[in-house]
């Protein structure tokens, strides 16, 4: 019996030795806490054809953003360009885009293409090139003005096209309109072999300097640009803030007798209202601390400054890119 009850002694001593150290109730040891999965941030960029300048740029912006925003999945894709992208931002299918700064300015206020079908919450990020309008003529015409071209045959861009619109803007400054000129409404191209062969008196082109276009009649023909000069290139701003002011020099084609004043309108980067601020405030800076990606990806790029990103500036700026220009 004693034995009995000596080695009931231990067996407990034993049971209770365990529980203190904790070796019946031991809990499981705790697995260290899981790092939240990284939040996508999927964005989407409109450029234009893939010859174009629209579609590099917006693919070196894409590799930008995906490098130095963490969790960002940017893309570009070619589209139909200015117009065609401003809808794509009113519809919500793209966050960035790339157009011409008048075509924004249209979109904002409801005019020309965009007539009441105002785009509200289209917004700017930034100005990038411009694009030089060029007023092209054979130098033996002697055209010295614009005021020089009532009477003629002047190429005006297709209608309803960018172009076609500047030509209108630009000849009201000198206070005359389409009654005064005999207007020919055709593309670069056509415009440019109605020069060649003499059925077109001067040509309007909005375009990049050098142009091709312009390159291949002054291969041929020695040519003129038509100059606006400062005191119209101002009048034409106050009224359409879209425009700025460039110089066309005179090494961009042969024969040229100097720099040529003129204006010109912007290719810009647009987003909509809708896209938070702090998104576009890390895009902007982003690619703003990358302008060399930028301009390795396209002759034009190495013109994408921060000190001229709001020249021709012409409608609301995003927040998100206010707070990036304002910061010293």
């Amino acid at each position: 019996m004693k034995k009995v009850t000596v080695l009931l002694v231990i067996c407990l001593f034993v049971v209770g030795m365990l529980a203190g150290c904790g070796g019946g109730d031991k809990k499981p040891a705790e697995k260290p806490a899981e790092k939240p999965a990284e939040k996508k941030v999927f964005v989407n960029i409109a450029t234009g054809g893939t010859a174009g300048v629209y579609y590099p740029l917006g693919g070196a912006l894409a590799e930008i953003l995906n490098k130095n925003i963490p969790g960002m999945n940017a893309s570009a894709q070619s589209t139909g360009a200015s117009i065609a992208n401003i809808n794509l931002i009113k519809d919500g299918k793209v966050e960035l885009a790339l157009v011409q700064n008048d075509t924004a300015y249209y979109a904002a206020t409801g005019t020309e293409m965009f007539k009441d079908k105002k785009v509200a919450e289209l917004q700017g990020i930034a100005t990038l090139y411009g694009e030089a309008i060029q007023v092209v003529a054979k130098a033996d015409k002697n055209i010295k003005s614009i005021s020089d071209l009532k009477g003629l045959r002047v190429g005006v861009g297709t209608i309803g096209s960018g172009t076609e619109a500047n030509v209108r803007q630009i000849l009201e400054v000198y206070g005359m309109t389409y009654k005064d000129i005999k207007p020919q409404y055709l593309s670069f191209a056509e415009a440019a072999n109605g020069l060649k062969d003499g059925n077109v008196d001067v040509a309007f082109v909005t375009a990049g300097a050098p142009t091709a276009a312009v390159q291949d009649i002054a291969a041929q023909h020695k040519i003129t640009l038509v100059p606006i000069p400062a005191d119209k290139a101002d009048a034409l701003i106050k009224k359409y803030p879209f425009f700025a002011k460039i110089t066309v020099k005179s090494t961009t084609y042969p024969g040229l007798a100097g720099d040529i004043p003129t204006v010109s309108v912007k290719a810009m980067l647009v987003t909509s209202s809708k896209v938070e601020a702090d998104l576009v405030y890390k895009m902007t800076k982003a690619m703003y601390t990358n302008l060399n990606r930028i301009a390795v990806a396209h002759a034009q790029g190495a013109n994408v400054k921060k000190e001229n990103a709001l020249e021709g500036m012409p409608i609301a700026v995003h927040a998100g890119a206010d707070k990036y220009f304002k910061e010293k």
